[in-house]
């Protein structure tokens, strides 16, 4: 029996290889041709507490995790003590013969026990126990039918840099695990996920959020990142240093975020597209130079990626709540640009974006993203992040020629309708003037704290607000064209939202959802227009108190009739929003996903979801 859509759970100690085992699993799958989305948890220690990676794969297009599991794999008998009860009846448990386990509570959750000899296959074939992640591998496909030849291919990939004769070893091992498991499991366990593209022919690529993100400012020509490593931007830095030799990146590691910002700026006042990335803690300390590039007028690229706050919080977990924070940052009044990927593919193309609105309109952009799409892997169509497709708009640059023939003075903050002023770069005889965190006119020079001078340039920056809102995109609308239930969410909470709409479509109901790229300044009409027939407006968001929600009614007017809100740190899903949607309205037509009565939402396998916990929710 073959299904469309199967998940699979790796959890363990900290420091067991939990995440790199669930990475390279994920890519086996991805190899195959299967559509995969791939979410790590781990706790903020280097040793030490639980992890798990939660891999759910099938042949139709997946854009959120799920709450129920098909197959356990086991690294220590913590994760059997913590997940049994997430495994689906009939689904399995794989777990290493050696341990001693309550079989008849673990039976009790209608799962079916796999128990392998992990350890002893790793020791005997592969010389090592440390291979024992390696065979629980070997054994989910076998058990799953899924062809042993991707994973030799992952392997291959992952060692060969340790020699030919580790490849070998994990390459029996995967082997010996494979046969055990499809000897002694497969014929017990419905679930089969076999392959549907031939090795080397997948129409996919594997990347996670802050991998897009990175590549497309690549893209864009970004050629200076600073940084201070925070969870979960650091990553952005990392591909950024493992590239820039060849791409001509210049990265430099600060010592606080307050160089890193600073350094970017100047980076952007000499002319090179420059970006650091950072976390809210972070940006908080670099509030003051956005103030500074505001002042004067630099385009730098400021990525914040979200974790719960305040102060260190939830290092390693997800939010959706520095939205309000950052499109008031600093003191004064000044434009600034704020821009929410949802995808991997809009990860990218925000990367690259972000550069063309900062030259373009001389003003930062900032990227929120948020713990869950920067770790997250997914499956996205090559196309989708095609650097060749990325064109460079370096907005109102003046080059050597025109500033030659330049007559009279120039003047870098000249007064225009549009508020953009001509921008030349430092070095040319023509381009002397003076850049300065104070006031000035329109040449920069700070003369006196004239009333009339700081009303024009107040006016002046604020005008590229308002250009800047018309090269704001629209939100992009899914679903039925006359909804009863319209979902309004931004950022990376649109993979829930979407399947969540699905379901309710799918089941009879009428659902639609509106979803957020360009945040700041608030594209008003568009949005609007978006909501103008919305049935009961449902707002969607990883936060305490609806920071979306707030900005709508402020821009607006318009205030949604329900809030369905986390701010536990874990990323939505499409069951936390049904089951929450449930309780608000109390309309039992609205999908189940216990299967008790109503329509029925299910899984993707035909088998009806489990009732789950459910967080915080508001009216």
């Amino acid at each position: 029996m073959s299904n469309s859509d199967l998940t699979f759970l790796l959890g363990g100690e900290a420091g067991q290889g939990v995440e790199s085992s669930g990475a390279g699993f994920a890519k086996a799958l991805a190899r195959g041709g299967l559509s995969v989305l791939g979410t790590p948890d781990y706790m903020s220690r280097i040793r030490g507490g639980h992890n798990f990676f939660l891999i759910r794969a099938g042949t139709q297009p997946i854009h959120s995790p799920a709450e129920k599991v098909h197959l356990l794999l086991a690294f220590d008998e913590e994760t059997l003590q913590q997940h049994a009860a997430q495994v689906v009846p009939g689904g399995g448990m794989i777990y290493d013969a050696r341990w001693k386990v309550d079989e008849a509570k673990l039976l009790d959750t209608g799962a079916q026990l796999f128990p392998v000899p992990l350890e002893e296959i790793a020791e005997t074939v592969g010389g090592n126990k440390l291979m024992a992640n390696t065979a629980a591998l070997g054994a989910a496909a076998g058990v799953v039918g899924y062809g042993i030849e991707y994973l030799h291919s992952v392997i291959a990939d992952n060692f060969r840099r340790k020699g030919e004769a580790v490849v070998d070893a994990n390459r029996r091992v995967v082997e010996v695990a494979y046969e055990y498991s499809a000897q002694h499991y497969a014929d017990r366990f419905e679930w089969k996920l076999p392959a549907v593209s031939p090795l080397g022919q997948s129409p996919w690529v594997l990347a996670n959020g802050n991998q897009a993100l990175a590549l497309g400012a690549l893209a864009a020509g970004c050629r200076f990142i600073s940084a201070y490593p925070m969870t979960p931007a650091s990553s952005i830095f990392e591909w950024m240093v493992a590239h820039g030799e060849q791409f001509g990146v210049v990265t430099k590691q600060t010592e606080d975020e307050i160089a890193a910002i600073a350094m970017a700026i100047g980076a952007a006042h000499t002319g090179a597209r420059a970006m650091t990335a950072t976390s809210g803690g972070g940006f908080s300390l670099m509030v003051e130079s956005l103030g500074l590039a505001g002042m004067l007028e630099e385009p730098v690229v400021i990525v914040d990626a979200q974790r719960p706050g305040p102060s260190t919080g939830m290092p390693t977990r997800t939010d959706q709540a520095d939205l309000l924070f950052v499109i008031h940052a600093s003191q004064g009044e000044f434009p600034r640009i704020v821009l929410a990927p949802g995808t991997v593919e809009q990860a990218f193309d925000i990367g690259a974006r972000a550069f063309n609105l900062a030259e373009k309109y001389q003003l930062p952009v900032i990227i929120l993203t948020d713990a869950y799409l920067a770790n997250t892997v997914q499956t996205v169509p090559r196309a989708a992040l095609n650097p060749s497709q990325v064109q460079v708009d370096r907005g109102e640059l003046l080059d050597e020629e025109q500033l030659d023939k330049l007559q009279g003075p120039y003047l870098r903050y000249r007064l225009t309708d549009s508020g953009i002023s001509p921008r030349a770069l430092p070095g040319h005889p023509q381009a002397v003037y003076v850049s300065s965190s104070d006031e000035h006119t329109p040449s920069g020079a700070f003369e006196d704290e004239d009333a009339q001078n700081r009303i024009q340039m107040n006016e002046k920056r604020q005008r590229k607000l308002e250009s800047a809102r018309r090269a704001m995109r629209a939100p992009q609308r899914y679903g039925v064209e006359q909804p009863d239930f319209t979902f309004l969410c931004w950022g990376s909470s649109v993979g829930a939202v979407r399947e969540a709409v699905d379901a309710i479509n799918r089941a009879g109901g009428r659902a639609a959802l509106v979803h957020l790229t360009d945040m700041w300044p608030f594209p008003q009409q568009a949005v609007a227009a978006a909501l103008a027939r919305p049935g009961r407006l449902v707002l969607v968001e990883g936060n305490l108190t609806g920071q979306l929600g707030r900005l709508l009614r402020a821009e607006t007017g318009i205030v949604p009739d329900y809030q369905i809100l986390r701010d536990d740190g874990r990323p939505l899903s499409a069951g936390y929003i049904l089951q929450a949607l449930r309780q608000l309205t109390g309309q039992s037509q609205t999908p189940r996903t216990d299967g008790r009565d109503g329509a029925v939402a299910t899984d993707g396998t035909g088998r009806k979801e489990e009732e789950f916990i459910v967080g915080r929710q508001a009216v």
